[in-house]
């Protein structure tokens, strides 16, 4: 994915998110970004009870990434969209969170 000019490896990112506490998995997708081309956006699946929440996400990431690489924005849902060979969907992500950074 493009961010600022910039390539962002997805897999750097999901193996950051993936080592915290409380989380099962999780996917990185561009977004469209009016500023930036495609938004870093992560979406992630935690264990039950687990209190993973935007903020606490960003906190735990900020000085392992560079600042590119940072998520603009962290979703958790209760499971990742996947297609029938099991592989996560981030296409159905994309689509579902192509608003996100939309100006008003």
């Amino acid at each position: 994915m493009i961010s600022g000019g910039f390539n962002v490896c997805r897999k750097e990112i999901e193996s950051e998110i993936d080592a915290m506490p409380g989380v099962i998995e999780s996917a990185v997708i561009g977004v469209p970004h009016a500023d930036f081309g495609e938004g870093v956006t992560a979406v992630l699946v935690c264990n039950k009870g687990a209190e993973v929440s935007e903020a606490s996400v960003l906190k735990s990431l900020d000085g392992r990434l560079a600042k590119i690489k940072m998520p603009k924005r962290v979703f958790v849902l209760d499971e990742l969209p996947r297609n029938t060979m099991g592989k996560v969907q981030k296409n159905v992500l994309q689509e579902t969170y192509k608003d996100i950074y939309a100006k008003k």
